[in-house]
């Protein structure tokens, strides 16, 4: 089953605002711990997922996959931003 348009288009707009506050942060010392970014991070993950939910269209089995999609694609990000993480604290 593929997305309906306005799913598509709230999954788009939520990667391109999740990308905007990964790309917002500055890493600086004291840096806090890599386990204590995960949690943030995951917390940022669950904020969108729970903010994009109620504005997703359709029949429910669309929605979930809906959701589905626009998790990978935040945990996706999430991921390579905290690589990028691990790898400054590694280099401080």
């Amino acid at each position: 089953m593929a997305l309906i348009q306005t799913n598509k288009d709230l999954i788009s707009k939520g990667i391109k605002e999740f990308n905007g506050l990964l790309n917002q942060q500055v890493f600086s010392d004291p840096a806090v711990s890599e386990e204590a970014m995960v949690t943030v991070v995951n917390d940022w993950v669950s904020f969108y997922i729970n903010y994009y939910k109620k504005q997703m269209s359709g029949e429910q089995e669309e929605q979930d996959k809906a959701l589905q999609e626009f998790r990978q694609e935040l945990d996706t990000l999430s991921a390579s931003f905290l690589d990028k993480y691990r790898n400054f604290l590694k280099s401080s």
